[in-house]
């Protein structure tokens, strides 16, 4: 069975940084490609960032560029989202997404940024 797990999000103040976690489970995660999306509320699902499965080479909407890092840890099955200087406009739910034999998604962690 297929599992993205995030977590790591909540209320944050602006200027913030918190660290989302996706852990997977049930399918190869160390030959897959990962990646965060977000959908802020009355929007449409954006690629934020993306993560190759050996972890050489990473990609980022201009957005969040210099300010986000995506990364991994594939003993652990896990891939992080650091996310620094944090704005009202990155207030979202942040999808885990895993590009293996199928498109894989998590749950959603909601990030509020708000003072």
């Amino acid at each position: 069975q297929v599992q993205l797990v995030e977590s790591g999000g909540g209320l944050v103040q602006p200027g913030g940084s918190p660290r989302l976690s996706c852990v997977a489970s049930g399918f190869a995660f160390s030959t897959s490609v990962m990646r965060w999306y977000r959908q802020a509320p009355g929007k449409e699902r954006v690629l934020v960032a993306g993560i190759s499965s050996g972890a050489g080479t990473t990609s980022y909407a201009d957005s969040v560029k210099g300010r986000f890092t995506i990364s991994r840890d594939n003993a652990k099955n896990t891939v992080y989202l650091q996310m620094n200087s944090l704005k009202s406009d990155d207030t979202a739910v942040y999808y885990c997404n895993a590009e293996s034999r199928s498109n894989y998604w998590g749950q959603g962690t909601q990030v509020t940024v708000s003072s």
